[in-house]
């Protein structure tokens, strides 16, 4: 239990001030970004809130590490919208509901560890692109809405949404060097509340998003035809989600290890997030993910543990019912300026620095990732593809590194060692390095430092022994693991097996 409850374990040191402030921080900064996306959507805002609520708790206290924030993101919203417009709300409770299913499924059964499949030149897209993202989806806080039209503002209020950005990003920029004592965000924002209060001055708040008073999420039961049919149209939108979800999750989660130094557990945050979007799916909220722009802006305040979570989640509960009033006030330019500056971040900088030490395709799959994050908006989809994309490049890497060290020993018999892994990709070359004709009469091919992983690979080594057998030679291969023995059980009359020396192979598993 203690695992699940670490907050509480006197074992972990918690600063409890820093973790409280940064979860005010990140409630801040949660609020306009769900709002924003339940709008686009077409739901109700409070749906989006209370999304972010319950995520935000859910996950805080039973995910797959400290420190990292969930909510009503937009990565898993847009997946939705199309449902949105063809089914309705109803609709939309269901998908999410059953999204967290899938999602508890996966993490159940252990498949969160797949994660680890994705190269580092795709979490470098990954990042690059979403920090992009995040950093254009400020620009349109720049614009208004005129005759039905969104337009850009100009004039005055442009230069003071410009002025109290700048504000802002300047505060962040500057104060940790004054005091790391207090979120420079939070601080941040403080400060260009209090001026525009104080100076009365006139500019976008979070009032002109939506209303954001309501009550206690409220359990409602998806009013919708129990039947197949209504699988078969809710279906596909949950499996999508739940893949975007996850994806963006368990990446994210990377990346916080990769920021704090510490291992997250990826199956864990499977069944967090599943179970967060089930509760959604019967508590009027749209369901979401770990949002990696909160996680930053959470890290960056120097949290470290789960209060922050828990915090941010209350806090928005507690803005829900007694707060709106004040902070529907707050002005729109600093939750911007907050959020340029976790856009500036996340980018990975360091990507520039080693373009030129990195491998062609290593480049070629980073930007294609990134481009496809900012076009389509789908981390899924950007992630699938530079996976693809890197793994035929390994396995033509691989293919061309497979080869033969050939000699006769004093009884006249002539020796492959096979080194480089035999796979699909390699077969053809693996072929080419014998001389059915010319070899003697005896053939050892040692696979000691080669390993038949497929197939492609199983198939390669029967025809290999059935040429040899055709002109009345024998060939012997050793050095094979049980798995490659059993499976070549077809040619046992032509293989000679040194057991005593066979590697053993095993699997990482979580």
């Amino acid at each position: 239990m203690k695992q699940y409850f670490n907050l509480f374990d006197f074992t972990q040191k918690v600063n409890y001030r820093t973790e409280i402030l940064a979860g005010l921080t990140v409630a801040m900064t949660m609020i306009p970004e769900s709002l924003s996306f339940a709008i686009l959507a077409g739901f109700p805002p409070l749906v989006g809130l209370y999304a972010a609520f319950i995520m935000g708790l859910v996950t805080a206290i039973f995910g797959g590490r400290p420190g990292m924030v969930s909510g009503g993101a937009g990565a898993t919203v847009i997946v939705l919208i199309a449902l949105m417009n063809s089914n309705g709300l109803e609709y939309i409770f269901a998908a999410v509901a059953l999204a967290g299913i899938i999602q508890i499924l996966i993490g159940l059964f252990k498949l969160g560890k797949f994660i680890r499949l994705v190269p580092q030149p795709v979490m470098f897209g990954f990042v690059n692109g979403l920090a992009i993202i995040i950093f254009m989806s400020q620009l349109d806080q720049f614009k208004t809405i005129v005759n039905g039209e969104s337009v850009w503002l100009s004039g005055s209020p442009m230069f003071i949404m410009a002025g109290l950005v700048a504000l802002t990003i300047a505060i962040v920029v500057l104060f940790p060097k004054v005091t790391k004592a207090v979120p420079a965000s939070l601080v941040a924002i403080i400060v260009v509340f209090g001026l525009v209060l104080g100076f009365g001055i006139e500019t976008k708040t979070v009032a002109d998003i939506a209303s954001i008073s309501g009550g206690f999420p409220p359990f409602h039961i998806p009013e919708i035809p129990l039947s197949f049919a209504t699988l078969e149209i809710i279906f596909p939108y949950a499996l999508i989600m739940a893949s975007v979800g996850l994806t963006e999750g368990l990446l994210t989660l990377n990346l916080v290890d990769e920021i704090t130094g510490t291992k997250g557990n990826g199956n864990r945050e499977c069944v967090a997030q599943g179970s967060a979007n089930i509760l959604n799916g019967f508590f009027f909220g749209m369901g979401g993910c770990p949002m990696i722009a909160q996680t930053l802006v959470n890290l960056s305040a120097g949290s470290r543990a789960r209060l922050s979570g828990i915090v941010a989640a209350f806090a928005i509960l507690i803005i829900i019912l007694f707060g709106a009033p004040v902070i529907e006030q707050l002005p729109i330019a600093a939750l911007v300026g907050v959020m340029v500056m976790v856009a500036i971040g996340t980018f990975e900088w360091i990507s520039f620095r080693i373009i030129n030490k990195m491998p062609k395709h290593d480049i070629f799959v980073g930007v294609l990732v990134a481009i496809i994050t900012i076009l389509m908006h789908n981390l899924a989809l950007a992630v699938l593809i530079g996976v693809i994309i890197s793994a035929l490049v390994f396995a033509w890497e691989s293919a061309k590194r497979i080869r033969a060290r050939k000699y006769i020993d004093e009884k006249g018999i002539k020796h492959y060692e096979i080194y480089g892994p035999l796979f699909f990709g390699s077969t053809t070359a693996f072929a080419e390095k014998f001389d059915v004709h010319n070899d003697p009469k005896e053939v050892i091919v040692d696979f000691k430092e080669s390993k038949i992983t497929d197939m492609s690979a199983i198939d390669a080594v029967n025809k290999l022994t059935e040429r040899y057998a055709k002109v009345g030679k024998k060939i012997h291969l050793r050095h094979l693991s049980t798995d490659c023995r059993q499976l070549l059980h077809d040619a046992d009359k032509v293989i000679d097996i040194n057991i005593i020396e066979d590697p053993t192979y095993k699997v990482l598993m979580d």
